[in-house]
C-alpha cells in the first residue's frame, strides 16, 4: 500500500448518502483525488456489503467503490439523526447521493433544506430518470436504465443493418451506473468551480439514462432521419473481428473488414493484393453482403499466425491495431499494469491486503490513487462527530443507548 500525500481535492469535504454503485464510484473517485469523503449508511447498510466473496467480513464489491471512506451509520428515521446530518452538511463541501427522486426531501435532507443550512454547497443528485419528469419515481438499477435507453436493443439493431442479426442480451456490466457516477463526477468538480468563483452552492441532476444516451456514440444513427444502404455504419467497433491465433491464444483486430479504407489494410497486413481485385469485393456493398466470407478469410490468416507480438507488429506496419482477448487478472499480472500502477493493493483489514483497481489519473504534481482503508459500517461514528461537529463522548453515548448512532464492526 502506498501512503499517498494530499491529493489534488485536498481540502473538500464530501457527504456521501449513496449506495450501491452509481454514487459510491463517484465518491470513490473523490477520495481518490483526495477529497474525505464520509459515507453515511442506515442500518440495513449499503446492499452491496452482503455480496460476496468477502475478506474479514467486507465484500469485495463494497471495497472497490468505497475504500478510503470514513463511515458513519446512524438511523434516518430519527429526527436526532436527521438533525446530526443538516448540522454535517454545513460543514461540508458537497453532498452526493443516489436514491429515487424526493426521498432525500422526504427525509428532510434534499437540496432546499440542505442549501439553506449551507449556500455554498454542492449538492449532487444521481438517479435513473432525473429529478422531475413522468418516470421521476421509477427504481432503476443499471439492467433496467440500459434496456429503456437503448443498449439491449441497439446492439441489436445496428448489428442486423450490417447483416449480422442476433438476439439481444443484458450487458455483464452496469454501465450505466458507472457512467452516471463519473459525469456526476465532472459536474461535481465544474459545481465547485462555480462556487469558487461565485460563492454559490447548486442541485446536480444527473440520470442515469440521459447519461446512456450522451455516451453511447452511436445514438446519432437511430436519430437520424437518413441511411446508408450498402456502407458500414457508425464505425462499427461490436464488429471488429475476434481471432485465434495457432496456440489459442485469442485476439479482435481493430476496424470492421468490410470498411472502405480498413479493407485495403487487412488486404496489406495479409500480403493479399489479390483481394482487392477481387470482383466479390469490388465494393463496401459487395463486401457486406459476403460478410462472413470475408471475415472466414481474415480469420484463417490469424489462425496460421504462431506468435501474437510478431501479429501484432504486423498488423501495426499495415496501421491496424489489436488487442489479446485477456481477464482482468491477466491483465493485473502484465508489465505494463506493474509499471502504471493500475492495481492497488488495499487494507483488507485481517492484517494483509487485497487488490482492487486503481485510480486511473495521474497529476505531475499532486497524487491521485486509492488509499486509506474500508470501513465497516458505523466504524467511524465517533472520529466524525467529534471532529466534525466537536460532540464529547457523553453526548455520543447517548446517541448510541437512543439508537440513532448504529455500528456493525466484525465478531473477534
Amino acid at each position: 500500500m502506498t501512503d499517498l500525500g494530499p491529493g489534488p481535492l485536498a481540502g473538500v469535504r464530501v457527504l456521501d448518502f449513496s449506495r450501491v454503485l452509481s454514487g459510491p464510484i463517484c465518491g470513490r473517485a473523490l477520495v481518490d483525488l483526495g477529497a474525505e469523503v464520509v459515507k453515511v449508511e442506515p442500518p440495513a447498510g449499503d446492499l452491496t456489503r452482503f455480496a460476496h466473496p468477502k475478506v474479514n467480513s467486507l465484500a469485495l464489491y463494497f471495497t472497490q467503490q468505497n475504500v478510503g471512506k470514513r463511515n458513519l451509520s446512524l438511523d434516518l428515521r430519527r429526527p436526532e439523526a436527521v438533525d446530526l446530518l443538516r448540522r454535517l452538511a454545513g460543514r461540508c463541501d458537497v453532498v452526493l447521493e443516489n436514491f429515487r427522486a424526493g426521498v432525500m426531501d422526504r427525509m428532510g435532507l434534499g437540496w432546499p433544506e440542505l442549501s439553506a443550512v449551507n449556500p455554498r454547497l454542492v449538492y449532487a443528485s444521481i438517479s435513473g430518470y432525473g429529478q422531475d419528469g413522468p418516470w421521476a419515481g421509477r427504481r432503476a438499477y443499471a439492467v433496467s436504465v440500459q434496456a429503456e435507453a437503448g443498449i439491449t436493443a441497439g446492439s441489436l439493431a445496428h448489428r442486423a443493418r450490417q447483416g449480422a442479426p442476433g438476439d439481444p442480451v443484458n450487458e455483464p456490466y452496469s454501465h450505466a451506473d458507472v457512467y452516471a457516477g463519473l459525469l456526476a463526477l465532472s459536474a461535481i468538480l465544474a459545481a465547485l468551480r462555480h462556487r469558487d468563483r461565485t460563492g454559490e452552492g447548486q442541485h446536480i441532476d444527473v440520470a442515469m439514462a440521459q447519461a446512456m444516451l450522451f455516451v453511447n456514440e452511436h445514438a446519432q444513427l437511430e436519430l437520424a432521419e437518413v441511411d446508408a444502404p450498402g456502407r458500414v455504419l457508425s464505425l462499427a467497433p461490436g464488429d471488429s473481428p475476434l481471432c485465434r491465433l495457432a496456440d489459442g491464444t485469442t485476439v479482435t483486430i481493430v476496424g470492421h473488414p468490410c470498411a472502405t479504407g480498413t479493407f485495403e489494410l487487412y488486404c496489406r497486413a495479409m500480403a493479399r493484393p489479390d483481394l482487392r481485385d477481387d470482383p466479390r469485393f469490388g465494393t463496401e456493398a459487395d463486401r457486406l453482403a459476403r460478410r462472413e466470407e470475408l471475415f472466414g478469410i481474415v480469420r484463417d490468416w490469424v489462425r496460421a499466425q504462431h506468435d501474437v507480438a510478431a501479429l501484432e507488429r504486423t498488423l501495426a506496419d499495415a496501421g491496424l491495431a489489436m488487442g489479446v482477448v485477456r481477464t482482468v487478472a491477466e491483465l493485473a499480472a502484465t508489465p505494463w499494469a506493474e509499471a502504471r500502477g493500475a492495481v492497488a493493493q488495499v487494507d483488507d483489514r485481517g492484517g494483509g491486503t487485497v487488490r482492487v483497481p486503481n485510480a486511473p489519473w495521474r497529476f505531475s504534481s499532486t497524487p491521485a490513487g486509492a488509499r486509506g482503508r474500508p470501513a465497516y459500517r458505523g466504524e467511524d461514528n465517533r472520529e466524525v462527530l467529534a471532529d466534525l461537529l466537536d460532540l464529547d463522548d457523553d453526548a455520543i453515548d447517548r446517541l448510541e443507548a437512543d439508537g440513532v448512532l448504529s455500528r456493525r464492526l466484525p465478531s473477534p
